[in-house]
């Protein structure tokens, strides 16, 4: 493992646990050379996961696409980078967890949805908004009242 300060490859391993979310280990290294230390995660390389879009092509699972679409949707809301980050591991855990090799794209954005309601109802309505293409007010209303019952 190269050191992120000198670039040297002389690192040793100081400590080593699982981290917070189970699903990597997180190790404490520090430096032959410099005598830094910093900390890496490991994560089990998964089968490559693919996604069936609307449109019926493909591509490969990205998990920035998911992030992306969180953090636009919680933006300027009072809620922790730590909270929107265990909300996407949240997610790609259900997603790896279901032990395909292709997903719908409509499944993942429900996984997110339903996440989304249970973490602040704003974020909930700006990702549902954009995800099922609301086209008028009627629409919007609707899934309100969908939430407050």
């Amino acid at each position: 493992m190269k050191c992120p300060f000198c670039g040297k490859e002389n690192t040793k391993v100081i400590d080593s646990r699982p981290a917070d979310d189970n699903s990597s280990i997180r190790r404490r290294r520090l430096c032959d050379e410099c005598g830094k230390r910093f900390t890496t995660y490991e994560k089990v390389e998964t089968i490559p996961l693919i996604v069936i879009k609307k449109d019926n092509s493909r591509e490969q699972y990205d998990r920035s696409k998911i992030e992306a679409g969180v953090l636009r949707a919680c933006h300027k809301r009072p809620i922790s980078v730590n909270r929107i980050h265990q909300l996407i591991d949240d997610v790609e855990t259900e997603i790896f967890n279901l032990e395909e090799r292709e997903i719908p794209s409509s499944m993942i954005g429900e996984l997110v949805m339903d996440k989304l309601k249970d973490l602040e109802a704003v974020a909930y309505v700006r990702f549902a908004s954009v995800y099922r293409e609301f086209k008028d007010v009627d629409i919007f209303m609707d899934e309100l009242k969908k939430m407050l019952k």
